[in-house]
């Protein structure tokens, strides 16, 4: 398989000024399996901790924050000669050892020249208390589930990947009977990278759905292993409630839908974990759209899973819609194509995303983000319908110049009028395939006014 992160890691190695490097996310996204392909690609030797299973090196780390010491130990541990040009040091579930995640600020101030990546589920790193998060002193990125365009890879599709990435708009619209069929095929998989292997080698929806269960299982094992007590029920509520949250015409979470007569305030602890986890992902609403959005976010959001084929097998979605054309689409098609958008807009741009909906009538915007100093509304359909009365009706209203419209119909750009005090805005529509190129379209398309 290939992960788009593995450029990232490549110009962190080539950063002259790089610190030790945090790899953060969900549990299973593939943090290992990067680490140790980009050691394997990149260096001559990688040096491999996993703190969970080494209790020797967890007592190592305990003996203090001396650097050189610590360099004999991993030597002696993993008999590799640590030359700092040559070798990776992997420091794997980093949050089971808090003084090993406190040493990278050491590393960083007394041996910056060592390539050392650790990786720890937010699950540890935002939830754990103990030793303080070395703030400063360590270079961040996060890894989410794979991108369809990932998926296209592993499953041999490398050359419509490329048609996609070139914005070759003519030839991906050819192509596009193929590109529904594979995205009705990720809308089920999803990008959790042990299911994605699992349909690139067996090509069964049957398999698949058995990895999202087991991923599902044992997610809900870490609610209780490592929630609070007194939290870890309501946790689970809140995760067993998402798929009717979205399943709703108007999604926003609605704590009633937990259980009934839940409020806010007895749920809002529950809810920090998990998206301290990484587990859901909430996108707020915004009161005007005006850019910086956040600064108009107010406390009502959406609630997304981690993942769409997760989401899918949570709501029982059954394989046979896959291949009965549509289906997939009318039931549960919402939920799923607005989880998808959210997932891969979240990805590849790692830009925090909102929503928008008016007061006084049912007007409202899917997402919206800021690229450059504009505020870009975003509206999904998951079919071919481009019927967008609330979109053109808030690009009029609040004077909008540029928008983003997402469905099964191919890419196109048009001017709308804005109203009656004439002018027009830009509408780009951008299919459901090629969603993962939503911001560098906006920024060309800005270029170019």
């Amino acid at each position: 398989m290939e992960r788009y992160a593995e450029q990232q890691l490549l110009e962190w190695k080539n950063n002259p000024l790089r610190k030790p490097l945090l790899i953060m996310g969900a549990r299973q996204v593939g943090k290992t399996w990067l680490m140790q392909e980009f050691g394997r690609k990149n260096f001559r030797e990688v040096a491999f901790i996993s703190f969970d299973s080494n209790e020797n090196m967890r007592r190592a780390f305990a003996g203090g924050y001396d650097v050189q010491r610590l360099l004999l130990l991993l030597q002696a541990e993993t008999g590799c000669t640590l030359d700092p040009q040559e070798t990776l040091i992997i420091f794997d579930e980093v949050q089971e050892c808090p003084q090993a995640l406190t040493s990278l600020k050491y590393f960083c101030e007394n041996a910056r020249e060592y390539h050392i990546v650790a990786a720890g589920s937010l699950l540890g790193l935002q939830v754990h208390e103990g030793t303080g998060f070395p703030v400063g002193k360590v270079d961040m990125m996060h890894l989410y589930p794979m991108t369809f365009c990932e998926f296209l890879e592993a499953v041999g599709q490398e050359k419509l990947v490329r048609l996609l990435e070139n914005r070759d708009w003519e030839l991906v619209n050819v192509f596009a009977t193929r590109l529904v069929e594979l995205l009705k095929q990720y809308y089920f998989v999803g990008g959790m990278p042990e299911a994605v292997d699992t349909f690139a080698r067996m090509q069964n929806f049957a398999a698949v759905r058995r990895v999202h269960l087991t991923l599902l299982d044992g997610y809900r094992r870490d609610f209780s292993k490592h929630a609070p007590a007194e939290i870890a029920t309501r946790i689970s509520m809140i995760w067993n409630s998402i798929p009717r949250q979205l399943s709703r015409e108007n999604k926003k979470f609605i704590c009633n839908e937990v259980a009934p007569g839940m409020r806010m305030r007895d749920v809002e602890n529950a809810l920090q974990w998990l998206v301290d986890a990484g587990l859901v992902h909430a996108v707020s609403r915004v009161t005007k759209a005006a850019f910086p959005p956040a600064a108009y976010r107010d406390r009502v959001f959406k609630l997304f899973f981690v993942d769409v084929g997760l989401l899918g097998a949570m709501a029982d979605l059954q394989a046979r819609t896959i291949v009965e054309g549509n289906a997939i689409f009318t039931e549960f098609k919402g939920a799923l194509a607005e989880q998808f958008v959210q997932q891969q807009l979240r990805a590849v741009g790692e830009r925090e995303l909102f929503y928008w909906i008016a007061r006084d009538s049912d007007c409202e915007i899917d997402f919206a983000f800021g690229c450059g100093a504009s505020f870009v509304p975003v509206e999904v359909k998951a079919e071919i319908n481009l019927q967008s009365k609330s979109l053109l009706t808030f690009c009029r209203k609040q004077d909008v110049p540029l928008a983003l419209r997402t469905s099964l119909a191919p890419f196109r750009i048009s001017n709308p009028p804005k109203g009656k005090d004439g002018g027009t805005f830009t509408l780009v529509d951008v299919p459901l395939y090629g969603i993962e190129q939503a911001y560098r379209v906006c920024e060309q398309m800005q270029e170019h006014s």
